[in-house]
């Protein structure tokens, strides 16, 4: 397999094989995922590795976009941008996000 590093998104060398399915199969843990109540979402600072509820941690919605820091490096940890027609979510700083369900 190529070197991802050297071939953009490392995609060219994937060979899929008989042990793959295809993303749609994800659509029913991420809908479980994405609708429980995430005041009780906690995250991960990559940056210090601080942990902490979402609920707690600074927002700045004063972007194009909101974004949420650690509390305690002020790195930011996830940010989202809501279009008429879509949400982007993007864990830039952030090392994890841990949202309980109950199953």
């Amino acid at each position: 397999m190529p070197d991802p590093s050297t071939t953009g998104l490392g995609w060219q060398g994937f060979l899929p094989d008989d042990r793959h399915l295809d993303g749609n199969v994800l659509a029913g843990p991420l809908s479980m995922l994405f609708v429980p109540d995430t005041a009780l979402a906690e995250g991960r600072c990559g940056h210090c590795g601080h942990r902490d509820l979402l609920a707690r941690a600074p927002l700045y919605g004063d972007a194009p976009g909101q974004v949420l820091r650690c509390g305690i490096c002020a790195q930011p940890t996830l940010r989202l941008v809501t279009a008429p027609d879509r949400f982007w979510l993007d864990l830039p700083g952030g090392s994890g996000l841990s949202i309980p369900h109950r199953g």
